[in-house]
């Protein structure tokens, strides 16, 4: 369940960062209700992905699909140019999302495979 939150809190990243542009230096009312509302989406669904996933690869995978996201959004609402560079920026940055989430999952099953050592008795300590 925790990577459900952590895609939900990266879609009010990805908001949070169209409806901050569109604030005009928050003199804008209604995006910047929505910039306010995004971000604490974010922050309180991180926080529950947060839970069970370390941080480093929680905020890690949150700030990047964020950025890829906000970048591919970008050229269709503000019609913002997508460069080779940029596309190639994102294949790196997806790269790293999915080996993140390839580590996770490898660290939990080597962590459910081991086998807890027997306790000593009392009289034996």
């Amino acid at each position: 369940m925790a990577w459900v939150y952590l895609l939900i809190a990266s879609v009010f990243e990805i908001v949070f960062a169209l409806a901050t542009n569109a604030t005009h230096g928050f003199t804008v009312l209604g995006p910047s209700l929505l910039t306010a509302a995004a971000a604490a989406g974010g922050i309180f669904f991180l926080s529950l992905a947060l839970k069970s996933l370390d941080v480093g690869v929680g905020y890690t995978v949150w700030t990047g699909i964020g950025s890829v996201g906000t970048v591919v959004f970008g050229s269709v609402v503000f019609h913002e140019e997508i460069t080779v560079a940029k596309v190639a920026a994102f294949v790196l940055i997806i790269g790293g999302v999915l080996g993140l989430k390839l580590a996770d999952t490898l660290a939990k099953r080597a962590d459910d495979a081991r086998v807890p050592a027997p306790e000593q008795s009392a009289a034996f300590a």
